[in-house]
């Protein structure tokens, strides 16, 4: 097989933790092979310079995410809905996508992991597993989720679940409080990434959680118990935790940009974002529609309008943070919580 390789040129390049100038990407059969001087580019390597003003960033990955282009997933669960999302995620720099599907019947998830699996067999790419938030949380936490579908699930339900979405369901957002740890513990040995949100759990059983297989939170603030001066809740275990990977949504809506500057300087690297957006959807129990910037539901913020690109413009320009810890928090964290290393995608 015959060698690709291309030089990638901007102002401005980010390995990820520092900023490089007058330097160019070196790209063999599409991945990094070295980071070299602009000058040092041979002249027979086809190159690409995106001119002045541009930077190179390692690529965001999106790991909660219902649809694009007026195709929710849960609505439309097929190849043609998540081609849709990896091009919409594309134009917002996003190169990973975890397509997400809320609180639902069992048929509608069987649904969106046939779509997966056929997009795979298909050679789509940009899909890194199925996100399933839901059904397993707490109905006083359910936020916009439909309560008759949220249940405490039998092991039966969940094998059965687990064994047919074997290997395509990559993380749950589950109560932990509401679940047992066996339960807890045969998640764990599919391999699925276990994130607590839409739960009331105490400081207590958050952290007990946070030791014994959970390690993530979702959405920081957004239907969980919240921070109280007696009652620290789930909120304030997430911030009181030295490991578990903590999703946010900093879009101006979801969460108070002050009440993202609050979280970011006490989580600091465990703080990733995820954009938890949603598209025109008419009918179905989730029906969104477009309000300014955001999403809502019969006059109710039902879900979030924003990019990745956007978010990183959020977190600079109204939360403070510097420019390459955005894109590390849009990159690089939620690589984290994957165990899969960035690649790099011009934004």
């Amino acid at each position: 097989m015959s060698s690709t390789t291309i030089a990638y040129i901007a102002d401005r390049i980010f390995d990820g933790y520092q900023w490089h100038n007058d330097k160019a990407l070196v790209i063999e059969n599409g991945k990094l092979r070295e980071l070299i001087n602009k000058s040092a580019v041979p002249a027979k390597m086809p190159a690409h310079d995106f001119g002045s003003g541009t930077s190179i960033v390692p690529s965001f990955i999106e790991l909660q995410v219902y649809g694009a282009m007026g195709k929710l997933l849960a609505m439309h669960p097929t190849t043609e809905a998540l081609e849709c999302l990896v091009k919409y995620a594309r134009e917002g720099g996003t190169r990973w996508s975890m397509p997400t599907v809320a609180t639902n019947t069992y048929e509608v998830f069987y649904q969106c992991i046939d779509a997966v699996r056929a997009y795979w067999k298909n050679g789509g790419t940009g899909i890194t597993g199925l996100h399933i938030e839901g059904p397993w949380v707490h109905p006083l936490r359910k936020g916009a989720h439909k309560e008759e579908w949220i249940h405490v699930p039998t092991m039966e339900q969940a094998t059965a679940l687990l064994e047919y979405g074997k290997g395509i369901i990559r993380m749950m957002t589950i109560a932990p409080e509401r679940v047992s740890q066996e339960l807890i513990e045969l998640l764990r040995s599919y391999d699925v990434i276990l994130s607590a949100g839409h739960s009331n759990a105490t400081y207590e059983e958050a952290k007990h959680a946070f030791r014994n297989g959970v390690n993530a939170v979702t959405h920081l603030y957004n239907a969980m118990s919240p921070l109280q001066h007696r009652a620290p809740g789930l909120a304030g275990a997430a911030m009181d935790d030295d490991e578990v990977m903590v999703s946010i949504i900093p879009d101006g809506h979801h969460v108070d940009f002050a009440a993202v500057r609050i979280a970011k300087a006490v989580v600091k690297e465990r703080l990733f974002v995820i954009t938890d957006a949603v598209t025109d959807t008419p009918d179905g129990p989730y029906p969104h529609t477009k309000a300014g910037d955001k999403y809502e539901s019969n006059g109710i913020l039902s879900g979030s309008a924003l990019q990745m690109n956007e978010a990183v413009r959020n977190l600079v320009k109204h939360v403070g943070v510097e420019p390459g810890e955005a894109i590390r928090m849009c990159s690089l964290y939620p690589a984290q919580v994957l165990k899969k290393p960035c690649d790099y995608r011009k934004v």
